[in-house]
């Protein structure tokens, strides 16, 4: 099945977790992990896997991955098996009643990103995750690359 993984970054984070994903795809299957800015539309052609991942930005996907998402043609997606992920800071860290109700509010980058997909004509095959960063821009918590891999053996199941 030809897997394409489509990722934006900020500091670096989530193209290490997009890269972790993607390693734990390969088994001879055409997979590939691709920042957003290199995607050209016949990228999108032939797929049966489009994972799409953002670092959470204001407590949203970033203006490129936005972009790339809306410039999918509707229905652009029908018959690809999509899911979403994005990188993010724990409440529990940052302690901030602020942003705790600021996070119930206006969410994470990953849901957004999950329900374009799905409005583009997708079968989400497993709900949006985050992998977390320890300060705004990173590094990722111990144990997020080990849990992105097992992850994405749960979008192949």
């Amino acid at each position: 099945m030809k897997t394409l993984i489509v990722y934006d970054s900020v500091f670096g984070n989530t193209e290490q977790i997009a890269l972790a994903i993607g390693n734990s795809l390969r088994s001879g299957e055409s997979v590939a992990a691709l920042r957003v800015s290199e995607i050209k539309p016949e990228h999108l052609t032939g797929l049966g896997l489009l994972i799409v991942g953002s670092p959470t930005r204001a407590f949203k996907p970033t203006k490129a991955i936005v972009n790339f998402l809306n410039k999918i043609p509707s229905n652009g997606l029908k018959g690809v098996k999509v899911s979403a992920f994005d990188t993010r800071m724990s409440i529990t860290d940052v302690n901030s009643r602020l942003l705790n109700i600021l996070v119930r509010l206006f969410g994470y980058a990953a849901s957004p990103i999950a329900d374009k997909l799905v409005k583009k004509g997708g079968d989400l095959i497993i709900p949006p995750e985050g992998f977390f960063v320890k300060d705004s821009e990173g590094p990722l918590k111990d144990g997020e690359l080990e849990r992105a891999a097992d992850w994405a053996k749960l979008v192949i199941k």
